[in-house]
C-alpha cells in the first residue's frame, strides 16, 4: 500500500512516491498516458511538471480526465514550454503565457503548488520579487488559482532567504548521499551540516520537501560513476531521502511503464532492500558521529525508537516548537535507555548513541 504524508500547511495527503517528468517526454504519447494511468492506479498523486519539453502536458491532460481531484501538480513559474522545448525565464509576461499554456494543456483551471522555478542565486530571488513574479503568484493564490506556494532550488543559502519570507509551503530540493556527503561544492552546493540544517529548518517551519535528483542523475546507481565507487540501489536512495526531516515525497523520473513498475516495487520492498547503512563505510569525516535517523541500530533492546528520538531532539534545537510535544508523546523516551551499547555497536555513522541519550534526557528534562 502506498504511504502518504500530510502537508504541514494544508490538509493534502501526499504520496511518498511522486513522479518526475524530466525524461518522460522521450516516450510516445500513448506510453506517457499509460504511465500516468499506472501511477494513479497505484496511489501516486503528486506530479512535478518541470519537464524537458512540452510533450507530457497534453498527454497528462488526456489521461487525467475525471481524475483531477486525485492529483497534485507542481507547476513552475519560470519554466517556459511555448516553443515545445523547455526554457528558463524570469520575464513576467512570458511566465504568464507559459502558465496559461500549461493549465490549458493539463485541462485544469487551478494549480496545487505554484513554484518559483530554479532559484539558485540570490539575484534570481531578487528578480522574482522585484519583477512582480512573486506578486503574480500571490495574486493567483488570492483568486484560488494557486493553492500553495513553493520554490525549487539547489542552494541552501537562497532557500533560507526564501524561507525568511514565511510564504513557502513546499520546497523542491535535490537530496541524495552524493550531494549530502561529498566535499563542499564537489557535487552540490552546501556542506553536510548546511544541508542537514536546511532539512531541519524546513520541518520546523512546516515546509514540506519534494525531492529531485534522488539518484544523482543516475550516477549513484553505477559503481563506475558513483562518487563513492560503490553502487546504491534506487530503493536505498529513495529511503535515504524519505528519512530526511521535512521530506514528504520523492520524485523519480521515469521514461516508461517498465521504469515506473520498478520504482513502485519500493512500496513492498523489504527493510533490507531499503537499508542504506552501507553509506557509513564511505561517508566523509565530517559526517561521522551525525545521526541520520536510518534506524540501523534497531531493534533497541529497551524498545526505543532511537532515530525518532534523535530527530525530535535535533528539531527542537533547530527551533521547532512542536518537537518537544512530539517527544513527550513517545511511548519510550531517552530516560528509558538501559545503556546496553547495542546501538553504539550497530551505528554505521559511529554515533555515540548512549551519550546522545544522556544529552537528550537532560535537554528535555526527563
Amino acid at each position: 500500500m502506498m504511504e502518504y504524508r500530510k502537508l504541514p500547511h494544508g490538509e493534502e495527503q501526499i504520496s511518498v512516491l511522486g513522479l518526475g517528468t524530466s525524461s518522460i517526454g522521450m516516450a510516445e504519447d500513448k506510453e506517457i498516458e499509460a504511465v500516468m494511468t499506472m501511477a494513479l492506479e497505484n496511489g501516486i498523486n503528486y506530479f512535478d511538471m518541470a519537464s524537458a519539453d512540452a510533450t507530457p502536458f497534453p498527454a497528462f491532460g488526456r489521461a487525467l480526465s475525471g481524475q483531477r481531484k486525485n492529483v497534485y501538480f507542481q507547476i513552475h513559474f519560470g519554466a517556459d514550454y511555448q516553443s515545445g522545448k523547455y526554457g528558463w525565464t524570469t520575464n513576467l509576461d512570458t511566465i504568464k503565457r507559459s502558465v496559461d499554456w500549461q493549465l490549458s494543456a493539463l485541462k485544469t483551471d487551478y494549480i496545487d503548488f505554484g513554484f518559483l522555478h530554479c532559484i539558485d542565486e540570490a539575484s534570481d530571488l531578487q528578480h522574482v520579487i522585484k519583477d512582480g513574479i512573486l506578486d503574480y503568484i500571490l495574486q493567483l493564490k488570492k483568486e484560488g488559482v494557486v493553492r500553495h506556494i513553493g520554490l525549487s532550488s539547489h542552494t541552501p543559502d537562497v532557500v533560507h532567504m526564501a524561507l525568511d519570507t514565511g510564504l513557502l509551503d513546499m520546497l523542491m530540493f535535490s537530496i541524495n548521499p552524493a550531494y549530502d556527503y561529498q566535499r563542499k561544492g564537489e557535487f552540490a552546493i552546501g556542506s553536510v551540516g548546511e544541508r542537514q540544517d536546511l532539512y531541519r529548518r524546513c520541518e520546523a517551519a512546516g515546509v514540506g520537501i519534494s525531492v529531485m535528483k534522488a539518484f544523482s542523475g543516475g550516477q549513484l546507481l553505477n559503481a563506475k560513476t558513483s562518487p563513492f565507487g560503490h553502487a546504491l540501489t534506487e530503493y536505498q536512495c529513495i529511503q535515504y531521502a524519505l528519512d530526511k526531516p521535512g521530506v514528504l515525497t520523492v520524485l523519480p523520473g521515469v521514461r516508461s511503464c517498465a521504469d515506473l513498475k520498478r520504482i513502485l516495487g519500493f512500496i513492498n520492498a523489504t527493510p533490507e532492500e531499503k537499508d542504506y547503512s552501507v553509506l557509513g563505510t564511505f561517508a566523509p569525516q565530517e559526517a561521522k558521529g551525525v545521526c541520520v535517523y536510518c534506524n540501523h541500530c534497531q531493534p533497541c533492546p529497551a524498545g526505543l525508537d532511537i532515530g525518532l528520538i534523535n530527530k525530535y531532539y535535533d528539531l527542537a534545537l533547530a527551533g521547532d516548537k512542536l518537537a518537544k510535544n512530539h517527544y513527550a508523546n513517545l511511548e519510550r523516551q531517552a530516560h528509558d535507555c538501559i545503556g546496553c551499547g547495542h546501538c553504539d555497536s550497530r551505528c554505521p555513522f559511529h554515533v555515540g548513541q548512549m551519550e546522545r541519550m544522556r544529552l537528550i534526557r537532560n535537554y528535555f528534562g526527563d
